[in-house]
């Protein structure tokens, strides 16, 4: 019987003309990206430009530091199959930014899978994702690519702190993870023109297929093989949580996180690529603090209205209308925004023994902007820098998966705060 599955090209490493290659410079976080490597990459480290604008991709780096002023630049057209695969098969490691990437990824990452070329992305699109899972994972498993979507505040922070969690909890043999919760403890930062393009796009999609929404609705969206998970009934991941119901030290009311939906999914996925190891009565939910006085609960309350009522908006409102009232893609904060802006992530699990342990994942910098671009670049510098430290993985992966600890002492040594330990 012949697959279906096309074969990977092999390309060695050898062959390769660059380390990475940053797809989209010229959008908001591709800029910020591109200059974060100029300043921090290690020297040696072989980085392009590409963008469907070669004199537009020139003038983003001439606003860059000096480092980057001799890197070349690669013009590729997102529509343009065959660029995509020269580009692909040039490079190590490739970073897009390039979204939304329902409209704009799929040619790329498949480039990516058959070429045997790592990939890293931002997407939070469980459709997109899905659609990626679908058509590339056995074609990068085959060529030895990772496809690591997600690697950005969607969904590192989620994905890497339930990490280091299981981590803690195995090197103290305190059994298996059970119910675990993350808590936005807090969060300052603006929202991404490009990812309200995303949502949009997202929900126009399922507007239009049922079949599509009931996809992005199920708790496994993304998961290998839905019919090995465990069934817990209904899980919601919008939901209202009195603190003390996920650990005794949290206080007061938590509301639900507005990229819960899509960060948990990546989440179980990591879960059930690692065979489980989290634990098969592994549940994950995520809620953000609206504070701890007594008005918690009604606060709680209402802002899991306004979110449900937010979204309803985005997908019945007519466009003319969300485009005067939401950012516009490519377009972000002020540098003195970004630099105000933080988020601090806590992890809290009961084990299969009873012992409560807690992680935390905290940055500083806008988490859409400032700490996306430094989440990004690190996770593709690991791919390039870090390969003996890097899971024996392949296909389509996530940050856990992918790069796990390696991503772990990276992000730290660019400044993160990361830890796991027992309560």
């Amino acid at each position: 019987m012949t697959s279906s599955v096309p074969e990977p090209a092999e390309t060695a490493d050898t062959t390769r003309l660059y380390d990475i290659v940053v797809y989209g410079a010229t959008g908001f976080v591709g800029r910020l990206t591109a200059d974060y490597l100029a300043r921090h990459a290690p020297e040696g480290t072989a980085v392009a430009f590409a963008g469907r604008s070669a004199s537009r991709v020139e003038a983003v780096r001439r606003t860059l530091p000096s480092a980057a002023a001799q890197w070349p630049i690669v013009e590729a057209d997102a529509a343009d199959e065959e660029a995509l695969q020269a580009l692909a098969e040039s490079t190590r490691v490739v970073i897009t930014t390039v979204g939304p990437y329902a409209k704009f990824g799929q040619p790329l990452a498949a480039a990516c899978a058959l070429a045997g070329t790592d990939y890293v992305d931002l997407t939070g699109e469980v459709l997109f994702a899905r659609q990626s899972i679908d058509k590339n994972h056995e074609i990068a498993q085959k060529s030895g690519a990772r496809i690591v979507h997600s690697c950005g505040f969607d969904s590192i922070p989620s994905d890497i702190g339930v990490h280091v969690l299981h981590a803690a909890v195995v090197a103290d043999g305190a059994g298996e993870l059970t119910d675990t919760t993350l808590v936005v403890s807090s969060m300052r930062g603006g929202v991404s023109g490009g990812t309200v393009d995303s949502v949009r796009t997202q929900l126009a999609e399922m507007k239009k297929d049922g079949k599509l929404r009931r996809l992005a609705a199920r708790p496994y969206s993304l998961s290998p093989d839905r019919s090995l998970e465990t069934d817990f009934g209904r899980q919601l991941d919008a939901q209202v949580v009195n603190g003390t119901q996920i650990s005794p030290s949290v206080r007061g009311w938590k509301a639900p996180f507005f990229m819960a939906s899509y960060n948990t999914r990546v989440v179980r996925r990591s879960n059930a690529l690692r065979d489980w190891a989290y634990g098969k009565q592994f549940r994950y939910r995520e809620v953000m603090n609206v504070g701890t006085s007594f008005a918690s609960p009604v606060v709680a309350g209402a802002v899991s209205v306004g979110l449900g009522a937010a979204l309803v908006g985005m997908t019945i409102l007519p466009r003319k209308l969300l485009d005067r009232i939401l950012p516009e893609p490519g377009k972000g904060p002020s540098t003195q925004a970004q630099e105000n802006g933080h988020f601090t992530m806590d992890v809290y699990t009961t084990t299969t023994s009873g012992a409560r342990y807690r992680s935390r994942v905290k940055a500083d910098g806008d988490p859409g902007y400032k700490a996306t671009a430094v989440m990004l670049s690190e996770s593709a510098l690991a791919l390039v820098h870090n390969r003996d430290s890097l899971p024996e993985a392949a296909g389509v992966l996530t940050p856990a998966t992918g790069i796990g600890d390696a991503l772990v002492t990276r992000l730290q040594d660019a400044g993160l705060e990361i830890w796991a330990r027992k309560e």
